[in-house]
Formats: structure tokens, sequence, C-alpha cells
């Protein structure tokens, strides 16, 4: 019985979003005006990074890495979503979705290990000001980021591998791209061993970079409070304000996503909170990186002066 509902699937239909004409006009502009903000914020905060040497520390080169992922992320996942949505063209190769599937998970991860690698250079900024330059140097932030990299590819690697050799019992994918969930869900393969290996895939991925996180501003937090003079400490804390915002935007999305109520598990919510937090923290890094860091601010306002950027 199991042998005949088996099928050669040689493409995928992703079902995408339920809805009227009208409802997906509405859906579809309002997702590619969000995209365009998306691409234009981040691609200006990585020139702005790039061009002004004073942003040519640590901190903003991981920022650029952070940037630069989530600009990849959003391109795997919307043009797609937006295809879709006003053509109709649901069909996906088997081939371009295992990779449509890799690559997003590869920077997904990525995001989260860059968060928890910016948490380690903060603590090390604020707890150990006068060893910075040594601990941070060139060469070992270019291990960190490759390091990051290469940790998210070991961590989707297998489960990619495993997934693109399964059977599967049905082409139709009910969401808005290649998620490894959706196709466990019409596998005709027996997933326990993918889903144990998600598991403590996402503890690596989220639970470590979060317990980096708290333990560093933990630390920092108790450097803080020794600083003789409020102005002191205001003016140190300032500096983390930026990340902490992302910290929250990005990790709670993430838990929220994992420990959501039965109410919010239903298909189509669950495509809506998986584009929403697809396009969230994208959206909101160059908006709090520009208010709320005086670095890039006066980044800006000195580009901005000698007219290096051109609108």
């Amino acid at each position: 019985m199991e042998a005949t509902n088996k099928t050669l699937v040689l493409e995928f239909m992703l079902k995408g979003f339920s809805g009227g004409a009208k409802l997906s006009i509405i859906v579809f502009v309002i997702i590619m005006f969000l995209f365009f903000i998306i691409v234009f914020g981040n691609t200006f905060l990585i020139i702005i990074i790039c061009i002004n040497h004073q942003l040519h520390l640590p901190m903003y080169y991981f920022l650029a890495a952070l940037s630069l992922m989530e600009i990849l992320t959003n391109f795997l996942v919307i043009p797609k979503v937006l295809t879709i949505i006003i053509a109709g063209q649901t069909g996906i190769s088997k081939e371009v979705c295992f990779t449509q599937c890799f690559f997003y998970f590869f920077c997904t991860s990525s995001c989260f290990l860059f968060l928890g690698v910016m948490s380690f250079d903060r603590y090390v900024a604020i707890c150990h000001p006068l060893r910075y330059c040594t601990i941070m140097r060139k060469k070992f932030c270019i291990l960190l980021v490759f390091g990051c990299w290469a940790s998210a590819i070991c961590s989707i690697l297998y489960p990619i591998v495993v997934l693109s050799r399964m059977q599967y019992c049905s082409p139709i994918l009910d969401h808005l791209f290649c998620d490894s969930a959706a196709l466990v869900r019409v596998s005709c393969t027996d997933a326990t061993l993918i889903k144990v290996y998600g598991i403590f895939s996402a503890i690596f991925i989220l639970i470590g970079p979060l317990t980096i996180t708290i333990i560093s501003y933990i630390l920092i937090v108790f450097t803080v409070i020794r600083i003789p003079s409020d102005t002191g400490r205001q003016k140190t804390f300032s500096t983390c304000l930026a990340h902490l915002t992302m910290v929250a935007i990005v990790f709670g999305s993430a838990i929220f996503l994992e420990m959501r109520p039965p109410s919010y598990q239903s298909v189509e919510v669950n495509k809506v909170l998986i584009l929403g937090t697809t396009m969230l923290a994208p959206l909101a890094n160059p908006f709090v990186y520009t208010l709320r860091n005086k670095s890039v601010k006066d980044a800006i306002a000195v580009t901005l002066k000698r007219k290096k950027i051109f609108f």
C-alpha cells in the first residue's frame, strides 16, 4: 500500500496564499514595497560601512555580514512569493526547491550566529577595552565570520541531502517557499531522523547564540554598574541598544514561531507568520542602526554632506 502512494516528483507546486484577486493585489503591493525597503535599506547600510573608515571596526564588519545575509534571505523567498501571488506561477523544480531550502536556512542560521558573535564583540569592547584591539584582530574577525558560515552549512547540509533523496507522496507544498517542514509533510519516507536532527540543530543555532548573548550582557551589566558616573553608564550602554533591539526581534520571532499557541498553528496562519518573521528583522535592521547608533548616524551625515552617494 505504501508503494502505491509514492509519486515520482520532478516539480513541486507551492500553494501560496488563499484569497481573492483584489486581496492578492493588495498583498502583492505591500510585500513588494517592504521588499524594496529591505533591499535598499540594508544595501545602503553596507555601503555606508564600506566607505566610512570610522566604521571599519569589528562590530560593523559583523553588521555588514548580517545585512548581507538578510538581503539574500529575502531574495531567496520574496521574488517567488510575488510571482505566485501576481502570476500564479506556483511550479518550482526539485533541484531549485532544495537549493532554495538550503540557502534559506543557511542565511537565517548565519544571522543567529552573527548576532551571537556581535554580543561577544560588545562584551570584549566594554569589559576588556584595553585588550579589545588585541583580541578582535582582523584575522580573528574573518575567522569568526567564516566560522559562522561553516557552522550554518554544517547544520543544514545533512537534512537537505536526506530530503533530496526522499520519495514524495505529493508534489503539492502548502507553503510559500520550499521549507523543510513542508517537504517532510509530503514525504513518503520516515523522517524521524531528520526531525531529531532538526531539534539538535535548532538548539545549536538558536539556543547557542542566545546563551552567548545572555551571558555577554550579564557581564556587561556588571561592568556598566561599576562605572561611577551616570553619564558614563548611559553612554556605554547606549552602544549596545541597537544590537539588543535586533536580538529581541530576531530571537523573539524565532522563539514565538517554535512555541506559539495552538490557535496560531493553522497552515494559513503559519504562512503569514513565517513570511512576517522573514521580513521583520531585515526591515528593522537599517532603521534600528541608523536611529539608535550614533556612529552610523554620524557616518551617514558625513557621507551625504560630502555627496559620496547620489540618490
